[in-house]
């Protein structure tokens, strides 16, 4: 009988150890995988210049640069920088691009601030780069899709593809 509970306890000390390692070894795989390289949500607009957006922050971006209307911009979620590696602002700044993608449309746009400062968005694009997703600018809310880019792509539409420009690399 003290035979079959040693055994019985090695197996069990054995299986254990066995559960234990396989546990830690996917979680380290699990921590090794990339962040996921494109992020889905709303996109809604901001205007600093207009007296009725009271959400928009300041005329100066969190690059130090005036807001500018007719610029492809856009201000990105502050939880989302990360996904944006190297992104800074004020002194430091270095810009970045995203790949932004709905109805049917894809655009270019420079991130130049943070934000957005209504609940539920991702992204607040400039007045420009919503028109082109919402051209008379009656849904002020449009689902999106968010791709990180690498290089410095002209910012702009995407002459309707749905992947990146020339001289731009997905993120």
């Amino acid at each position: 009988m003290f035979k079959i509970s040693l055994r019985l306890s090695a197996a069990l000390c054995g299986a254990a150890l066995m559960l234990c390692c396989s546990h830690f070894a996917n979680a380290k795989l699990q921590s090794e995988r990339p962040a996921p390289r494109t992020v889905m949500g709303k996109a809604s607009t901001y205007n600093p210049l207009r007296s009725d957006d009271s959400t928009a922050g300041g005329l100066k971006t969190a690059s130090g640069e005036n807001y500018n209307p007719v610029d492809w911009t856009a201000a990105i979620q502050t939880a989302l920088r990360g996904l944006f590696k190297g992104i800074k602002f004020g002194k430091a700044y270095r810009p970045a691009f995203a790949l932004v993608e709905g109805n049917k449309r894809s655009a270019v746009v420079r991130i130049n601030d943070v934000g957005p400062l209504k609940p539920g968005r991702i992204i607040d694009l400039n007045e420009r780069a919503m028109r082109y997703f919402d051209p008379a600018m009656t849904r002020g809310v449009v689902a999106i899709k968010i791709t990180p880019l690498k290089g410095s792509p002209a910012p702009g539409p995407v002459n309707g593809r749905a992947t990146a420009p020339a001289g731009a690399k997905a993120g």
